[in-house]
């Protein structure tokens, strides 16, 4: 199966969205590269991001997931190499 590889940017404004968000990315863990988590305490919001190699549907799926989750936004940046 085909794969992308592609980095999640993920703001997080309300922490009572982070144990839905870390249960969608345990969900894809088996795409997941690696992941970055720094929390900007001036502002109150956490910065993650997420290195991911999976079928582009997989990608979507999760974007849109983590997108549905209340105060939480996401943006993806893709690569053009394949997986």
């Amino acid at each position: 199966m085909d794969t992308r590889v592609a980095v999640m940017g993920i703001i997080i404004e309300d922490m009572e969205s982070v144990e839905k968000l870390n249960s969608l990315l345990h969900e894809f863990s088996s795409y997941i590269i690696g992941r970055m988590g720094i929390p900007y305490r001036e502002k109150k919001i956490n910065i993650v991001s997420v290195a991911i190699d999976a079928p582009q549907n997989a990608i979507s799926a999760l974007s849109g997931k983590i997108g549905n989750l209340h105060g939480v936004s996401v943006k993806i940046a893709y690569s053009n190499v394949g997986g």
